[in-house]
């Protein structure tokens, strides 16, 4: 019961790895905030029980983000926990070959909504005397992957967002760290649909060092980690929980793997 009585927002809870962390937060005793644009996170608080509520946001929309604050708030009274998972993929083509729209859609989501989602919840933790706020970012954004640039950029922008974050808050006693997930195996969500479908946890990934898909419940075991008092030394750290990716990783190209990330 590591998070006993707290309580967590998580956004983009309906599917992947925002399910996987609001399923192990609430077995870790959290009260759970499901947030997600589409309505399956109703779904995912029903299948928990008293201890969640589903909040319809788009986190790209400020008032929406407000919206989702103030519910958990009203409902539980306090955030102690903002998990930023939310986020959308784009397509992997060559910058040139990138739309004004992708960019827009992929940032707007990616890193504008954090940035609502991280002013808001700061400002909600600073008058309860304090959090802990867990992005989830990518293995894209701390080396080079061929046709994810503006994936990449969006999440290095996360990054920055969290070590500033960190550095600004910390007087506030408000943690502020990011996950950096690699080639997670996350089911049929929009971001994998692209991907073929292998046994999870079995099938070889050409160019991870430890040769295999990565699984939803192991981010959230890492997201577990640093939104607990187990890390309460920990601030500004980027996480990579990606089979050995960034530091290993071949260089072979997405399109030559046939796979994407995150």
């Amino acid at each position: 019961m590591r998070l006993k009585d707290k309580v967590a927002v998580i956004t983009g809870a309906g599917s992947g790895i925002g399910k996987a962390i609001a399923h192990r937060f609430a077995d870790e005793g959290a009260h759970v905030v499901c947030a997600s644009i589409s309505g399956r996170s109703a779904d995912v608080a029903a299948e928990i029980g008293d201890a969640a509520v589903p909040v319809r946001a788009d986190v790209g929309d400020e008032a929406d983000v407000r919206r989702m604050v103030g519910t958990a708030e009203n409902t539980f009274g306090r955030i102690d926990i903002l998990v930023n998972n939310a986020g959308f993929g784009g397509g992997l083509l060559p910058l040139h070959e990138q739309t004004t729209e992708t960019w827009d859609r992929v940032h707007g989501v990616n890193l504008r909504g954090v940035f609502f989602c991280m002013k808001y919840g700061i400002i909600s933790m600073r008058r309860t005397g304090g959090g802990s706020i867990v992005n989830v970012s990518s293995a894209t954004s701390l080396v080079g992957w061929k046709h994810h640039g503006v994936y990449g950029a969006a999440k290095a922008g996360v990054n920055q967002l969290t070590r500033t974050a960190a550095l600004d808050y910390a007087d506030d006693n408000i943690r502020v760290n990011a996950v950096c997930p690699g080639t997670i195996w996350t089911g049929l969500v929009p971001m994998s649909q692209q991907w073929p479908e292998p046994p999870p946890g079995v099938s070889r990934v050409p160019g991870i060092p430890m040769d295999r898909w990565g699984l939803s419940d192991e981010i959230a075991a890492a997201a577990l980690f640093l939104a607990s008092d187990e890390a309460s030394y920990v601030t500004g750290a980027l996480m990579p929980v990606d089979g050995g990716y960034s530091v290993g990783f071949s260089g072979m190209g997405a399109e030559k793997q046939g796979r994407s990330t995150d």
